[in-house]
Formats: C-alpha cells, sequence, structure tokens
C-alpha cells in the first residue's frame, strides 16, 4: 500500500460498472453508495425497508447531482427475499462488478428469530449474505473484475463458532451472539477467496472493518443502551469517527487497484478504532481455515444455496 493516507480521491473512475450495497439506507453502507455513484458507479442501494430506502436514495441524489442509483428491497432476514431479488437481478442480464455485504443488526437484547427460523444476527449478517452472495455469482463472474466485499467488525475478537449452538439457542448473549456473527462474515470471506484462488477465478473477496464509527447501528440499536454503550459515548471524541470515515475501509477495499483478495481493511489508529485504510489482521479466530471450510459447508446446508463453480 501506499505510504500516503489513502482517501476517497484515489478512487479511480468507476464508469460503466455496477455495484450493490446492502444495508445502504444509512452509515457505511449509505456513504459508501454515495462515493461510488460520485465516481460514476450505478448503484444499488438494497435496503429492507422502502421508506428509509427511498429517503436515502433522495439524499444520494441530492449529495451527487446526475448520479445513477436506484433502489432495491432485499430484506437480509429473509430468504425468500433474497432469492427473489436475485432471480430479478439475473433477469436484467448485466454483469455485477461489486457487491458490498454491509448490512447487519447488533446486539439484540433479547433472542429474536428471522422468518427462516435463524438466530437474527447470524441470520442477517452472515447467513443472508452468504445466500446472497452465491445466487449472484453467475453475475459476478460475467463482470471483468468482480469484488465482493463483507464488512465485519472489531467484534470478531471476542466471537466464537459454535458449531452446537449456531443460533444461540441454549446459551444467547447480545454481543456474544454478533461478534459469532461478525466472526462469521470474515471466515466466509477469506474462504470465498480461497476458493476462488484454487479455481483460477477472476473474482476478489475482501472483508473490511469500520473501526468505531457513529451509525445508526452503534447509536440506536437495542442493545446498546448499558453501560458500555453509555461509556462508548462519553469516549466518542476521542476513539469514534463519523460514518464517512468509517466506510474508507469498504471503498478502499471495493475500488483500489492495489488491494487483494483475501486481505482484512480496517483504520490504522490505535487499536484500529480510527484511521485511514490499510492491510490489518484478524484475531487468530479469523484465520481459522479448517473452521472457515465447515462453516461454509453448514452454511450452505442452512441456507439451501449451493455455490456454483468459481472459474
Amino acid at each position: 500500500m501506499a505510504a500516503t493516507k489513502w482517501t476517497v480521491q484515489q478512487i479511480p473512475s468507476q464508469t460503466g460498472k455496477t455495484a450493490l450495497v446492502t444495508g445502504a439506507n444509512s452509515g457505511i453502507g449509505y456513504q459508501a453508495a454515495l462515493e461510488l455513484a460520485r465516481h460514476g458507479a450505478h448503484v444499488l442501494l438494497a435496503c429492507r425497508n422502502a421508506a428509509k430506502g427511498l429517503a436515502a436514495l433522495e439524499r444520494l441524489k441530492r449529495e451527487a447531482p446526475g448520479a445513477a442509483a436506484e433502489l432495491v428491497e432485499v430484506d437480509m432476514a429473509s430468504l425468500a427475499s433474497i432469492r427473489s431479488f436475485a432471480t430479478a437481478f439475473a433477469g436484467r442480464g448485466i454483469p455485477l462488478d461489486l457487491l458490498i455485504n454491509n448490512a447487519g443488526v447488533m446486539a439484540l437484547p433479547k433472542r429474536e428469530v428471522t422468518v427462516d427460523g435463524f438466530e437474527r444476527q447470524f441470520g442477517t449478517n452472515h447467513l443472508g449474505h452468504f445466500a446472497l452472495t452465491g445466487l449472484l455469482l453467475p453475475q459476478l463472474l460475467a463482470a471483468p473484475e468482480p469484488r465482493v466485499v463483507t464488512v465485519a467488525s472489531l467484534a470478531h475478537r471476542n466471537g466464537k463458532i459454535d458449531f452446537d449452538n449456531l443460533q444461540s439457542e441454549r446459551d444467547y448473549k447480545p454481543l456474544g451472539a454478533y461478534g459469532a456473527s461478525k466472526l462469521a462474515n470474515i471466515l466466509f470471506a477469506k474462504e470465498l477467496d480461497r476458493r476462488a484462488r484454487a479455481a483460477h477465478s477472476k473474482l476478489i473477496s475482501l472483508a473490511v472493518h469500520p473501526g468505531i464509527s457513529m451509525t445508526n447501528i452503534m447509536v440506536n440499536g437495542p442493545g446498546t443502551k448499558n453501560l458500555q454503550a453509555i461509556v462508548l459515548r462519553i469516549l466518542a471524541p476521542i476513539i469514534i469517527q463519523p460514518d464517512d470515515a468509517g466506510a474508507l475501509p469498504t471503498l478502499y477495499a471495493a475500488t483500489s487497484p492495489d488491494a487483494k483478495g483475501g486481505e482484512y481493511i480496517g483504520p490504522d489508529g490505535f487499536q484500529e478504532f480510527k484511521g485511514s485504510p490499510v492491510v490489518v489482521q484478524p484475531r487468530a479466530n479469523g484465520l481459522d481455515e479448517a473452521v472457515g471450510k465447515r462453516l461454509w459447508t453448514v452454511s450452505e446446508e442452512l441456507t439451501g444455496v449451493v455455490y456454483p463453480a468459481l472459474g
């Protein structure tokens, strides 16, 4: 990576590219969609809530006049919704150059399940994106230089993939379940890239994390009304960066010619809380290839989405 700090000014032209960003109505997702649109991409803002999605689209068009952007409704907590969108997108007959797996839910105070019966954080943050990526793979592989960027979190450091309690049925801890889902994001991104390399595929897959960013999921999450969250808000000026800065690792991974498959990108500051995007390393739990391979197999079984050949 270059010695100079990477900024959005270094994003190459994205003209002619199609990008899909999940959870694009606010926070990291919105900022990533905005900059991609500013740099010429046709951006699909994938949102669960149509009203919030429309408001985000209108905001984007105000902030980036003339941008090519549209709203698509996708509920990452519903396999039926994901399948419906993937089918509709395939019907367009166009390649997908960039997929940013960003949508997420955080630290729900009580265990909830998706319509498919998955614990909501694991189901939304990991399984939904696993399914979406697999279903869109033919469109990704039709692009000249396809990329998949999966947004993880510092919370992966305390995460554990317990195959005997994947859905937190025996023991539910809000931040524990969130950490597990974010660890799964890293394991998935790395396993996808390993499989792509083994197949001599042009697709590359990277994981990123935004440090600690002032987003809706951080401020308004139903599980963030505790002492830890109060302390975080007090320390905010020191350790928390705005969401446009938090989006930089995502944008670097999505657009930089220097980004390489399998990398994990995060901020360069103290404890990776904030800063400019650089290659960082997950904890050892995010580098366990055996767990990554097993998680892949289990994810295919749970979602019913079996990936086609990556070559």
